[in-house]
Parts: structure tokens; C-alpha cells; sequence
């Protein structure tokens, strides 16, 4: 958790100066190996910190433009650096005998642009911005003569590309520039985004299309039938489009990209893998963040060799021990190493891990590097030895399978992680409560468990530091108000390992009531969707040690409320209906109206596709609306609402 801490707020100041400021720190690739080491790491624990960059696509746009919303969604792509994380991207996709074609296409390094024609005219550009709402760029874009301000489709259209700008392009302006720009993609980004349209045009960016985001009339069947109609319509599109059916024709595809990406006059930095039938892509959906039916590419990273100095042991909220070792600084894809990571004492032996080794490096999508192994020994080199201790607390250490644990469960960072994981968004919801909040109340008022944080006194807060009476009072405030918590909350602010907040949702849905929740056996959780035999383990140990319990019951002495989960049944009255809200409701808040709906067995979906089957607006209600009006999809009112939900 100190990692992921680490990591998040490292990764949103390098967002803040690509997204906001154009005037980014760190190369992309940096950017990328910390985002995935985070991934990484959510996905190991079941945890994802409040202000985590992966719940966001893109950033927020910068308040010197207008503001604007794109009338579908703008997704990102989830990422794979290996064949193996190909083929499980073709395994989830469900490709059974190659009866499912992909296509493989560049990905370009610049910036996306959304441009929107109506009647068959252009009448606006935008940034992706955070993928709901982007910046209005219109002016700026108008420079560019890379696309028509005229197309023969008439309905209303968003057709998505990168603008980019040649790398001879980008040499040229610099011979001659007061100011030479970083990169191609920087150069392009500050382009678009530059208050002044004759700066676009000095620095002659282009647009490659490759997608059409949204049609109000028609429709499209495929991505190759996508990019033939960009063509037709007078878009730039890259030649280079690839289709095949077979995993390793997907991976040769990508090699040929990668072994002709050199040459290009373009920047790009990996392949894009896309399901071509955009029927299948409606079956395979989208998660929170990623659309399931593509994939992003991105290619090998570098490895170097250098000399390891110590290895030093860190220590998450599950007391689980984690070597980082510490070695002679490198400069690796233009940044400077000076640590790596291992997995366990056991990764350490096998890979021949000594003190004053040489070591292989790689940089595999982590800003902290993964060490590979030992390239060569020297007559100083001594062995790691195993820890017997914890290097925070002294405590003697458990071995569990293949890690070492820190059994003390008052060790500083293992309660400070509980803290903060007790009130974050995803758990009680603790306004104002942060990492710092924990650590300080640890070291002043010897909080060691989470009941502890209902147990602070207004008096002992008014005593510390930068605790003003506004500041107290609005903490005092929230922690009085988390005592009211949803199930699905309590459960993930427990800390219980491998549960995520899905996975909480999930566990929160199946027992509708903590106290049966509590009483769940091991039998029902593995048989729940998705929640598989480690994950039940963890729960049923959680669940049936008395420490826990203890831990729970004085929770509730201290006035926590539990709420049940909404009874939701196949048989209800919107069971197998997917609702789209858009609006703002008078009587109901999204939450309630959400709850309301799925303990009804409907679904509530984000967007308006040709799946869903209710869309339910209230007072201005914008493009969702029209795009139901557009598919002939069932609408209705919140009065219709109430009258459908008491039947």
C-alpha cells in the first residue's frame, strides 16, 4: 500500500502536466510503467486507492476552452507488452477456432481528437479530455488539412483520430524555432491546444482517423467497414490495416509494426488489436474504464545490466514482506534507475541474487524495474540472507507459502494501510481522512484499529497541528456520517485480502445482510460467479476468526449501521431490463434510483446502445436522449418511473 500510495500520487502530477499543462516531466513510457506496476498491484491486493489514476480516462480538460460532451463515450485501451497477455485478451474475448477475425492497426503517439459533422458538415472538434467531456478545439482544428469540412453522410456523426506531427516536420520547425519543441507528441498536443490557431497551423498537424465514435443514422457492421467509410468520406487513414483470425497472424502483424515502426515518419509506440465485428463487440461490452474487444500493444522494453548494492524489505497492510533492491544508478529509456523490484526471498534464490552482483534489469511497463537474474559475481559479492524480523516493528516473521509476513498487527505500516483503506471512498467514506491523517493519529493517539477512528475526540484534535475548528469539525462531520454504510462498503473498508469494491458489490449482493454475510460457508462462496477458491479462503478465514468479529461487533457498539442490500430478484419487475439514466431526477438521487432498479433485477448501464431497452430521463436530459429518440428505444419519464417501480 505504501507503493500504491507512492505510485498514485506520482502518477497524477505527471497527468496534471500532460493533460492540464501540456508540459509533461516524464516521457510516455515512464508514465506507462508506472500506471502498469500499479495495475498491477490493484489487481494483487483487491485495492484501488480513492484517487487512483486507473479510474479515470485522460484528465481534466484546462478552463481556457469550452467545455463539451461527446455524444458517446471515449474509452481508452486496456494495455499487453506479451504475447501471453495477448492470448489472454483472445481467451477472454471467447475466440474459439478462430471463428472470431481481429484487425491490427498503428497506434500513433499524439492527440486525440473527436470531430463532429452534422448534415453532413463540420461543426466542432474536441479533445478525448477525461472520455465524457473534452475541450472544444475548434478554431484550432479548423487549421488542420487533413479532413473534409464535408462529408456525404447526413445524420449527426463523431469520427475519432490522432493528430500528429511528422517527425520531418516537427525537425524542420526546429531549425528555425526560438524555442525547440521536446517531441512529436508534445509539439502536436501544445498545437492543438494553443490559444493562438496560428500556431496549429505553423506546426502543419495532420489527423489519422481510425475510428467513428458515433452515427445517428445507419449503422456500421465492422472495423474494416469503419475504415473503408473514413476513406470514402475524405479522412486520412493509415494504410496499414491488418485482418486476421488466428492469434499468432495477430502477433505477426504486430512484429511487422514494430520492425517497420523505425522508418515511419510518424510517431507511434505500439499496435492496436481490435475484434472486427461490431456485433461481437457489443456481446463482449465494456468495463468500467476499457472496452473488452481491443487491446493495446505496446512494445518490448529495454534491459540493462548494473551492479545490485543492498536489498531492503518493505511492508503492506497484510504484513506481507517485499524485496526492493537498491542498485548503482542507470539511465534506462531516460530516466534514472536506482532500484528494482523482486518478488519474494524465494525469486531472490532462484534468480542467484547477491549483494555487489552484477544484475539484468528490465524495465517491462514499471517504473521500478523488475531484476531478471545475475549476469555476473565478484569477489565481493555476499548472499541475501533471509529476514527473521520485521525491519519496522522487530517482530518475528511468519513464512506463509512463498512470502513472509509481519504477524504484529499493530506494526506502523500495516495499521496506518488498514486506516486508510477503512475510510476511503470505496469503504466507509471517510471525508478527509487521508494516508497522513492515519499516520499522525497512529503516532498522537495510538489508533491500532479501525474502531479507534470512532473513538477520536474533538479535544485531543484541536491539540495537533493544522487542525483549525473548521478542520475538525467537518472530520468529526464525516466520521459521524460514514456510520451509515452500505453493505457492499462495509464490507470492502474490512480489508478482507483479494476484495476489490466489485468483488465487495458482489459478496454484498449474494448475502443481502451482514449477518449473513458473516455466517456465509466455504461452499457458497466458491460457488458464487467469480469468486474463486483463494478468494473464498480469504473470506471464510476473515469471517471466522474471532478477532474479526470482536473487531466487527465494536464497530457496531460505536453506532456503525449496516444497511441491507436491496432484495434483487430475477422475477422483478425490471428483471432482464439494461436502464439508462440521464438527467437530473427530482425524487431520486442517481444512487437511490440505481439501488431501486437493480433490487428490481434490472441492470443500469453507463451508455445508450442498441442493447439497451429503457432509457429514463429526467430534467435535461442531453445526447443520450437523443440517441434513444435516434435507436427507437423505449422512454420514459420519472413519473412513469414511480408508477412502473410500485406495479
Amino acid at each position: 500500500m505504501d507503493r500504491m500510495r507512492e505510485l498514485v500520487d506520482i502518477l497524477n502530477k505527471y497527468a496534471y502536466e500532460y493533460y492540464v499543462l501540456d508540459n509533461p516531466t516524464v516521457a510516455d513510457i515512464e508514465y506507462d510503467r508506472l500506471y502498469d506496476e500499479l495495475l498491477k498491484l490493484e489487481k494483487s491486493t483487491g485495492e484501488v486507492l480513492f484517487d487512483s489514476p486507473t479510474k479515470r480516462v485522460g484528465g481534466s480538460p484546462i478552463s481556457a476552452f469550452k467545455k463539451h460532451k461527446h455524444i458517446e463515450r471515449l474509452y481508452s485501451l486496456d494495455k499487453a507488452t506479451t504475447e501471453e497477455e495477448i492470448l489472454a485478451f483472445d481467451k477472454r474475448v471467447g475466440n474459439i477456432n478462430n471463428d472470431i477475425e481481429y484487425t491490427v492497426e498503428y497506434k500513433f503517439d499524439g492527440l486525440t481528437i473527436c470531430i463532429t459533422y452534422e448534415n453532413g458538415k463540420f461543426v466542432r472538434a474536441t479533445t478525448r479530455g477525461n472520455g465524457v467531456e473534452g475541450e472544444d478545439v475548434t478554431a484550432q482544428v479548423l487549421t488542420v488539412k487533413s479532413f473534409p469540412l464535408i462529408i456525404n453522410y447526413k445524420g449527426t456523426i463523431e469520427v475519432q483520430g490522432e493528430a500528429i506531427m511528422r517527425l520531418s516536420v516537427l525537425d524542420e520547425y526546429n531549425k528555425t524555432a526560438d524555442e525547440p519543441l521536446k517531441n512529436a507528441r508534445n509539439a502536436v498536443a501544445g498545437a492543438i491546444r494553443n490559444l493562438d490557431p496560428k500556431v496549429t497551423e505553423k506546426r502543419k498537424v495532420e489527423i489519422m482517423f481510425y475510428n467513428v465514435n458515433y452515427m445517428s443514422e445507419g449503422k456500421l457492421n465492422s472495423q474494416t467497414e469503419c475504415v473503408e467509410f473514413l476513406r470514402n468520406n475524405g479522412f486520412k487513414v493509415h494504410p496499414f490495416l491488418r485482418v486476421e483470425k488466428s492469434i499468432s497472424g495477430v502477433m505477426s502483424a504486430i512484429k511487422e509494426i514494430e520492425n517497420n515502426r523505425k522508418n515511419l515518419d510518424i510517431l507511434t509506440d505500439g499496435a492496436v488489436v481490435k475484434v472486427n465485428d461490431f456485433n461481437v463487440r457489443n456481446s463482449l461490452g465494456y468495463t468500467d474504464k476499457f472496452p473488452r474487444w481491443a487491446i493495446a500493444f505496446k512494445f518490448e522494453a529495454e534491459e540493462i545490466t548494473t551492479i545490485l548494492n543492498d536489498v531492503i524489505w518493505q511492508v503492506g497492510r497484510t504484513g506481507k514482506l517485499t524485496p526492493l533492491g537498491l542498485v548503482d544508478a542507470v539511465e534506462l529509456a531516460g530516466a534514472t534507475v536506482k532500484k528494482a523490484t523482486l518478488n519474494n526471498y524465494g525469486d531472490i534464490l532462484r534468480k542467484g541474487i547477491k549483494r555487489g552482483a552484477r544484475v539484468l534489469i528490465r524495465r517491462s511497463n514499471e517504473v521500478i524495474p523488475e531484476i531478471l537474474g545475475t549476469t555476473e559475481y565478484f569477489d565481493n559479492c555476499t548472499e541475501i540472507d533471509k529476514p527473521k524480523v520485521c525491519p519496522y516493528c522487530k517482530s518475528e516473521l511468519i513464512e506463509v507459502g512463498a512470502n513472509l509476513f509481519c504477524p504484529n498487527d499493530n506494526c506502523r505500516p500495516r495499521v496506518v494501510q488498514s486506516l486508510s483503506n477503512f475510510a476511503c471512498k470505496y469503504g466507509m467514506n471517510i471525508d478527509g481522512f487521508s494516508e497522513k491523517s492515519a499516520e499522525l493519529f497512529y503516532d498522537e493517539f495510538g489508533l491500532r484499529k479501525n474502531s479507534d477512528i470512532y473513538k477520536i475526540e474533538k479535544e485531543s484534535l484541536i491539540k495537533l497541528e493544522g487542525f483549525k475548528d473548521a478542520k475538525v469539525s467537518n472530520l468529526l462531520t464525516a466520521i459521524e456520517k460514514s456510520k451509515k454504510v452500505s453493505l457492499a462498503n462495509f464490507i470492502y473498508a474490512l480489508g478482507i485480502d483479494n476484495i476489490g469494491k466489485k468483488t465487495a458489490k458482489d459478496l454484498a449482493k449474494y448475502s443481502k445482510t451482514l449477518n449473513n454475510f458473516l455466517l456465509l460457508k466455504k461452499e457458497q462462496l466458491i460457488n458464487m460467479d467469480e469468486i474463486g477458491e483463494v478468494i473464498a479462503e480469504g473470506v471464510y478465514s476473515f469471517i471466522n476468526n474471532q478477532k474479526n468479529i470482536d473487531e466487527i461487533n465494536n464497530l457496531l457498539n460505536l453506532g456503525v449501521n449496516v444497511e441491507d442490500e436491496l432484495n434483487q430478484t430475477s422475477g422483478g419487475v425490471l428483471s432482464g431490463e439494461k436502464i439508462v439514466l440521464t438527467g437530473s431526477l427530482v425524487d431520486y438521487t442517481r444512487d437511490e434510483a440505481s439501488k431501486i432498479i437493480e433490487g428490481l433485477g434490472g441492470e443500469v448501464v453507463s451508455s445508450v446502445s442498441k442493447n439497451t431497452t429503457i432509457v429514463l430521463a429526467g430534467e435535461n436530459a442531453g445526447s443520450k436522449l437523443d440517441k434513444a429518440r435516434a435507436l427507437g428505444i423505449k422512454i420514459i419519464d420519472e413519473e412513469t418511473f414511480k408508477l412502473l417501480i410500485k406495479t
